[in-house]
């Protein structure tokens, strides 16, 4: 694993993206994501572009399967050209209610089709930079008319970085096989991390004859912090409502499960059916939020972040709100 870089969030327009970027620039963070919640992921970028000069930039994630993977790629294409080569595209496939009943989109074989936007994307890209003739045929996609008039044309920065989000195994091992980076979810531990993902990504990679270092984990964990106990105690509360609201999706039992609390998911699970959300906390207990979050007081935070993901991540998001406490002071 590399020295640990130090990431933010930043939301999308019509919030002061740029601005908020180049703040984090001016504390040391490495990069800024742009996530797809209520908002585009991709918009906010030539703002951050135009307000800073270094950091890293990227979508943590873009929905992948509401876009076709041209569309993506002239998008990612342009932000590379426009950014310098600062832009990471991050891609994810959100779950099956989202895709068919937000977006009306199918949802079919979301592994294997994820497989095949991340390997379009490589062909369109080596189309774009002239290296060889569009013809991509899978089970999902297919592209083969490429003129002149619709192609952008070669880059400076033609191997632009794809990262995807990743919670089951098929989606972690094909971080290993194809992509440049993994980004985790929030409903992980360092120890499920250590000892469950990496030795996946590294079996995925193995099989394309690369290495876990070739891949990089992004980590993006809870948080615990506050500059007074009450802020501390209303951080803690909403980490644990976080806790108990991805715990009841059977989706993450996995973690659960590996620290010997899947009973925990399955109550609470039973109590999300009967939505007795206020009861489900009681069931997270310190040792949970102890295994999820990241707990300090704000300046101390880069520092625990490094005791807990130093040598097993090698990127970690951490709130821009107290990056100037522990990063300048």
């Amino acid at each position: 694993m590399s020295d640990l870089r130090i990431d933010a969030m930043v939301p999308g327009l019509p919030a002061d993206s740029g601005a908020m970027a180049a703040r984090a620039e001016s504390f040391g963070f490495d990069g800024v994501w742009t996530p797809e919640t209520d908002n585009d992921a991709f918009l906010p970028h030539p703002v951050i572009a135009d307000q800073t000069d270094d950091i890293q930039q990227g979508t943590r994630i873009a929905l992948s399967f509401t876009r076709s993977p041209m569309a993506l790629a002239y998008a990612a294409w342009d932000l590379a050209r426009y950014t310098d080569g600062r832009f990471v595209l991050g891609l994810g496939t959100q779950v099956k209610g989202h895709n068919e009943r937000r977006f009306s989109v199918d949802w079919d074989s979301p592994g294997p089709r994820l497989r095949e936007v991340v390997e379009s994307l490589r062909h369109i890209f080596d189309v774009f930079q002239g290296e060889t003739d569009l013809d991509y045929q899978g089970d999902h996609y297919a592209f083969s008319l490429m003129t002149e008039t619709f192609n952008p044309g070669p880059s400076d920065h033609p191997d632009v970085p794809i990262y995807i989000a990743g919670v089951n195994e098929y989606n972690i091992r094909l971080a290993g096989e194809l992509c440049d980076g993994l980004a985790m979810h929030a409903f992980n531990t360092p120890e499920y991390t250590d000892e469950v993902i990496a030795p996946t990504v590294a079996e995925g990679a193995e099989r394309e004859d690369r290495a876990l270092e070739d891949v990089s984990l992004s980590a993006s964990p809870f948080v615990v912090t506050g500059e007074t106990d009450e802020e501390r105690e209303q951080s803690r509360a909403e980490v644990k409502r976080r806790i108990a609201f991805y715990g009841s999706t059977r989706t993450y039992h996995d973690v659960l499960d590996h620290h010997g609390w899947r009973s925990v998911g399955e109550e609470l699970h039973e109590l999300s059916r009967d939505q007795r959300w206020d009861e489900m906390t009681d069931l997270i207990t310190d040792e949970m939020v102890a295994a999820f979050a990241i707990e300090a007081p704000p300046g101390e935070l880069l520092v625990r972040a490094r005791e807990l993901y130093g040598g097993i991540a090698d990127r970690i998001v951490l709130p821009l709100d107290h990056g100037e406490a522990f990063l300048t002071e």
